[in-house]
């Protein structure tokens, strides 16, 4: 029996992916890594685990992802912006891009390293640092929905994508549209 995934993986990009570990970040935050264990699970679930063994995370590796998390998410914010990130951001992401991230492998073995929560971690800071540079990042948005703050790649042919999933927010919306509607009718 394969458990639910616990993660929202609706980023398009692994580390849009992960900076939705942290959920609603414009009220009250809901946080999705409150401990190793998390972490090693979002890792997994993310496709990022070296290897069949379960990836071993320390405290201070959690205690490190967070603040790559959040140094990404404050760097994709200022990007989408057009302002310039805050320096101390740029220099925890350059290093956690620069440490030997996870090897691709042919077989049943997708990756491979030594290290295997760093290297994961290497290869999130990586594509935060590739999105950033590239064109893509015109198409990375928000939700819309005021209590959901995850940022998701507009894959749509029209980029007019307004929800980071239909599933979620998209269909809270139109449910909250139809009550809003039906209501007005009964008053009229």
């Amino acid at each position: 029996m394969t458990l639910p995934l616990a993660f929202p993986f609706i980023g398009g990009r692994p580390c849009l992916n992960f900076a939705a570990t942290l959920g609603k970040r414009h009220g009250t935050p809901v946080e999705r890594l409150p401990d190793p264990s998390a972490l090693a699970r979002w890792i997994t679930e993310a496709e990022l685990a070296a290897g069949t063994e379960p990836v071993r995370v320390t405290a201070r590796e959690l205690t490190d992802a967070r603040a790559l998390r959040e140094a990404l998410y404050r760097v994709v914010r200022a990007a989408m912006a057009g302002r310039k990130p805050e320096a101390a951001d740029v220099e925890r992401i350059n290093e956690a891009a620069a440490r030997p991230d996870l090897a691709p492998q042919l077989g049943e073995q997708r990756w491979k390293s030594a290290h295997p929560a760093r290297a994961a971690l290497a290869t999130v800071a990586r594509d935060g640092v590739l999105l950033v540079g590239s064109p893509l990042l015109e198409r990375v948005k928000e939700c819309e929905n005021p209590e959901c703050s995850l940022l998701f790649l507009d894959d749509s042919q029209a980029r007019r994508r307004r929800w980071c999933s239909m599933d979620r927010c998209g269909n809270l919306a139109k449910i909250a549209g139809y009550r809003s509607r039906s209501r007005a009718a009964v008053t009229e």
